[in-house]
């Protein structure tokens, strides 16, 4: 599912506001960050995420030192490809087109699968939530919606006693289905009556204030003043309102649209968009669906999770991504929730035709073929590809609470080259954590910088974004970093000493989603942040014995 986190901050502030009446491995870097010395006007800059915990005020993943120190005089051993599972690419932005994969083996345009690989004309990647006509699924239900329609027809309304035995098992998961999806329905309609009241309030001041934008008025506009009427002050605290908690006209505007894409789509058990891909959506054998275009519609989310691993380095354009890769584009991810046929074919795709490391910063509570996951997982596994996921943007212990995918088998076991990710903040102390991130002792392996992480957007733009969403593309761009020169080692051995050389702030911060303190060490297995520049060290301790 597609996270926008400003959107889910405003949701918090219009909730706690009351906006509606107003209309494990200890082993490693342990370091002791000392942040009482820092600027009290510290700000995430464009690069904050590249930079050194060591030498500078954010604790950043040390990249830049890196080509500094340990790379300026080697090349790369080999090109790495990593797959970029997401919403879709802008494969021809200025600052990725040169880093996008090419399947040398296919001919373009031709209609024929030369590679024989069973997708035809897959030159960058493949569409799976794209039609044979060139259509492409925008927006999708949640897997709670799809799940509750699934059962709603033959189990709503009735009573436990006139259910046969055999399905009362059913009838049962589909009580606790209801119970949650109607929830979250009545969740979201207040929410959005809410957003309506202040959009309907906007729109009241700026007749009032005589301006076509709020976000267009001064200071000396915004100044109250004692001649001031009632509904002047009224429209003046409203702009004092948005200053203070640092929103715009367009936040309240893109949360209308989100919280009502939610009513429409996410939320709807009436509305399905599968028959714009055309595949028999049960018969989990058959893989080759979908189109090539790798672009497609609503690619935002997927373009800056590219950028993040693989923009271009040293362009003089926009940004610099962690290293130089082949940026594999696999869609997978509407506005909704992915659907587990499609995910377990972009891992197959992706391992198959020789990604090394797979992004997938995505995720949801419900897996109902996760079977069909692992038997993809375990292949990619098999050939030794690194997986690497977003923890979530829940602020949630998912140690007790159910997040897919997953490293751990529904059978049994778990996949070994299985990475999960939190988000850690460029801010100081107790703030270190990403006040959305989910965490777990158990289930999520390492944070990497996930706040205002500054990277590519489509058409040429750039921008700054939130979630693990962010901090899983920092760790699979490090990933394929110390894979580009140091091919020797598997991912298992990338994985832990990715982990064993973490940063490992020694100190107290605010659990996510809430203000107790926890020690930085309990929110994952290896209590750190990742540190490329550590990292690499000890790849070529391990490789060459320095």
């Amino acid at each position: 599912m597609t996270i926008r986190l400003k959107l889910t901050s405003l949701l918090f502030i219009l909730i706690l506001l009351g906006c509606s009446s107003s209309k494990e491995l200890s082993s490693g870097v342990e370091t002791n960050i000392e942040t009482s010395s820092l600027p009290e006007d510290l700000t995430a800059t464009k690069d904050w995420h590249l930079t050194t915990p060591e030498f500078d005020p954010y604790i950043g993943t040390g990249v830049e030192m890196a080509y500094k120190e340990l790379l300026a005089n080697k090349d790369p051993k080999q090109e790495v490809i990593v797959a970029i599972i997401d919403s879709g690419t802008d494969i021809e932005h200025e600052d990725l087109k040169d880093n996008v994969w090419v399947n040398e083996d296919e001919i373009a345009g031709n209609g024929i699968d030369d590679d024989g690989n069973g997708y035809i004309d897959d030159m960058h990647g493949w569409n799976f939530i794209g039609g044979p006509d060139g259509t492409h699924v925008r927006d999708d239900t949640y897997e709670l919606t799809r799940i509750y329609a699934s059962l709603r027809d033959d189990y709503l309304g009735l009573k436990r006693e006139e259910i046969p035995e055999d399905q009362l098992e059913d009838y049962d998961y589909f009580q606790e289905i209801k119970t949650e999806f109607e929830a979250k329905k009545d969740e979201n309609d207040q929410i959005l009556t809410n957003i309506k009241n202040i959009n309907q309030a906007i729109f009241g001041a700026k007749q009032i204030l005589g301006v076509t934008s709020l976000d267009s008025l001064t200071a000396e506009q915004k100044k109250p003043r004692p001649t001031d009427g009632p509904y002047l002050q009224q429209a003046k605290a409203l702009v004092q309102f948005l200053d203070e908690n640092e929103l715009t006209e367009t936040d309240i505007e893109e949360a209308l649209e989100q919280f009502q894409s939610l009513s429409d789509y996410g939320l709807n058990p009436d509305f399905n968009p599968r028959p714009i891909v055309g595949d028999d959506y049960t018969d989990l054998t058959y893989r080759f669906y979908g189109n090539n275009d790798v672009k497609a519609i609503r690619n935002d989310h997927g373009t800056h999770v590219a950028g993040i691993v693989g923009a271009v380095r040293n362009n003089d354009l926009g940004i610099d991504g962690i290293v130089n890769v082949k940026l594999m584009i696999l869609r997978t991810t509407p506005n909704g929730d992915e659907r587990d046929k499609d995910v377990a074919n972009a891992i197959r795709y992706a391992a198959a035709n020789g990604a090394k490391v797979m992004n997938m910063s995505f995720g949801k509570g419900y897996s109902p073929e996760k079977e069909y996951v692992d038997a993809a997982v375990k292949f990619a596994d098999s050939l030794g590809v690194l997986l690497v996921s977003g923890a979530g943007n829940d602020a949630t212990n998912v140690d007790s609470t159910e997040s897919f995918p997953n490293k751990y088998y529904k059978s049994g076991g778990k996949a070994e080259g299985f990475l999960t990710v939190g988000a850690s903040s460029w801010k100081e102390g107790e703030e270190l954590t990403a006040t959305f991130s989910n965490y777990g002792k158990e289930n999520v392996d390492i944070f990497a910088p996930g706040v205002e992480v500054y990277s590519t957007y489509p058409d040429n733009e750039y921008k700054a974004e939130d979630g693990t969403s962010m901090a899983s593309p920092v760790v699979a761009g490090v990933a394929a970093l110390i894979i580009a020169y140091y091919p020797e080692l598997t991912a298992v051995q990338v994985k832990n000493i990715l982990m064993e050389t973490s940063t490992k702030p020694n100190i107290m911060v605010n659990r996510p989603g809430s203000e107790s303190l926890v020690p930085f060490s309990s929110l994952s297995v290896s209590g750190g942040i990742v540190n490329a520049y550590e990292a690499l060290k000890r790849a070529e301790e391990i490789v060459n014995g320095q």
